[in-house]
């Protein structure tokens, strides 16, 4: 597996704020510059990244008795873009539950799959193994999903990383600290995620921290 990033949730289960959330990279895995995705870390060594399959970012946290996962992958995008750019029906991805964090065993397995609709550009979903749903959830993209108190959407969000990368290139240049707290590279991009809003009763009684963290595959093998 060439990209993973792992996220440990801790705190009891609806209590924890997303202030209390801890991202953990673990020492089992990679974790990933955000702009890994259309460029990679190899410098362009690579002549063929595969963007569709490479994970950014996965957050997690607790609000309102429910437990929230997103996971971006296929890098920033412009926000003048409509529809996501790298939909790939070969690729699976999954977002690994492990609930008794810190571990390396997942408890649950979700997994979801891309596949084009009758017409040009259209695209579904297929989500399986979600915590407390009887079956799959499919459906279109850039649509909210519900099914057994489980809500789903896939498709292009707004870009939720904060960066001054121009003021930390300027600090690694002149060794002078030039970071801004008002300047975000990623303020006009978008990020192509899924999100899941389940219950926390989904995920088992008494289960106060998580483990949560992203794969993907191609056919073929890990990727």
């Amino acid at each position: 597996m060439r990209r993973i990033f792992k996220t440990l949730l801790a705190g009891s289960a609806g209590a924890a704020s997303l202030a209390a959330l801890m991202l953990v990279p673990t020492g089992v895995a990679e974790s990933a510059d955000h702009l890994d995705p259309p460029s990679r870390t190899d410098g362009g060594v690579d002549p063929n990244p595969d963007i569709p399959a490479d994970i950014a970012d996965v957050f997690a946290w607790h609000s309102n008795g429910t437990t929230k996962i997103a996971m971006t992958f296929a890098g920033p995008v412009s926000a003048a873009a409509t529809t996501p750019l790298y939909y790939d029906r070969d690729v699976l991805y999954k977002i690994n539950i492990s609930t008794a964090a810190p571990g390396n065993t997942p408890e649950f397995t979700i997994k979801y799959r891309f596949g084009p609709g009758q017409n040009p550009g259209e695209w579904g979903v297929r989500i399986e193994g979600i915590p407390g749903v009887t079956g799959v959830i499919e459906g279109p993209v850039e649509q909210d999903l519900q099914k057994d108190g489980v809500k789903v959407r896939v498709g292009l969000f707004d870009e939720p990383f904060f960066f001054d990368l121009i003021g930390f290139r300027e600090t690694r240049s002149t060794g002078t600290l030039s970071i801004r707290n008002n300047r975000n590279f990623f303020d006009t991009q978008n990020d192509t995620a899924i999100v899941l809003e389940i219950p926390d009763a989904n995920l088992g009684a008494g289960v106060t921290n998580l483990g949560v963290w992203g794969q993907t595959a191609r056919f073929g093998g890990n990727i």
